[in-house]
């Protein structure tokens, strides 16, 4: 649009014209941008989960998962092999100890066989719990630096033990082999009860990844508590042997008694597995996962302060 700044006046015969003359457009002044603001805020009571976030953030998820994968086996001279050692000398000596010295039942299968397949799902719980207890602290400056959802860096742990569960499973096929038994249908149901197992594992890293942060004789107690929990669960010795079905009841609240029992009855094609027991046990492993996620995002807002 066309400003006029210079009046001019023509003369023409008796006639007078007077016009203005046009200047060159003037730009309209620029307004300052504005730069977009994000302000994080501590939330306030019981947060919600935002699995949203959690979904946004997968890509780190894989990073994480990748790096503990690589940190774990780095500058080892066995490497993985130590991933089938572990479980198998574990299974010599409390095969040992079960079907030579404390001459406990097996349910007619080779006590070697039957203690290995309840310690390929029992370490890969406690793998998980006990890695993932003190990840929060081994990534302080990560927490303290970085805004992420804090709920990734125990939950890592829950997908990089897998590596560890995979090459135990193929050990168990390689038994299963030289004992003569037949692979049937039910290996199909083995991912049913391993998500029950992760479930539960993540639930029980939750509670004692955020607990850890404040208190650290929690690193401590950990492994205790895990030792204890393993002979509490029908990990050497079937569930069988307790003959009331009331008590079978009151046992399957311990959630490993029913993801061992359903791996053995994927496997071995038996076990103490009842609908009730499976039942229970995905309640307690729902309870559990449920539980600690909402405790880990109550805390986690002083994960920063106090790290």
């Amino acid at each position: 649009m066309s400003s006029f700044s210079t009046l001019a006046t023509v003369s023409s015969g008796p006639t007078t014209v007077a016009y203005a003359e046009p200047t060159a457009p003037t730009s309209a002044a620029p307004r300052p941008s504005r730069t977009p603001t994000l302000r994080l805020r501590p939330t306030k009571g019981w947060a919600a989960l935002n699995l949203r976030e959690l979904w946004s953030y997968r890509d780190l998820l894989w990073i994480l998962v990748e790096r503990n994968i690589k940190v774990i086996h780095k500058q080892t001279a066995l490497g993985m092999t130590w991933v089938a050692l572990q479980p198998l000398i574990a299974a010599v000596i409390l095969a040992l100890i079960a079907g030579r010295v404390a001459k406990l039942p097996s349910d007619g299968t080779p006590h070697l066989l039957f203690v290995f397949c309840g310690l390929t799902i029992w370490n890969y719980f406690s793998q998980t719990a006990q890695r993932s207890s003190t990840s929060l602290i081994n990534n302080a400056q990560l927490v303290s630096k970085v805004y992420f959802p804090r709920m990734l860096i125990p939950l890592s742990h829950t997908f990089s033990a897998l590596v560890d569960f995979a090459v135990t499973l193929v050990m168990l096929f390689v038994f299963m082999a030289v004992y003569h038994i037949a692979p049937t249908l039910r290996l199909l149901a083995i991912p049913g009860f391993l998500f029950l197992t992760a479930i539960t594992a993540t639930g029980v890293a939750l509670w004692f990844s955020s607990l850890s942060v404040k208190y650290r004789d929690t690193n401590y107690a950990l492994p205790l508590f895990l030792q204890i929990w393993m002979w509490a669960s029908a990990v050497i010795y079937p569930t069988s042997m307790i003959d009331s079905s009331l008590w079978q009841t009151l046992f399957a609240l311990n959630p490993v008694v029913g993801f061992v029992e359903g791996f053995r009855w994927c496997v071995l094609g038996h076990s103490a597995l009842t609908p009730t027991m499976l039942w229970i046990t995905i309640g307690m492993s729902v309870l559990i996962l449920v539980t600690g996620a909402f405790f880990f995002r109550r805390v986690e807002r002083d994960f920063a302060d106090i790290i």
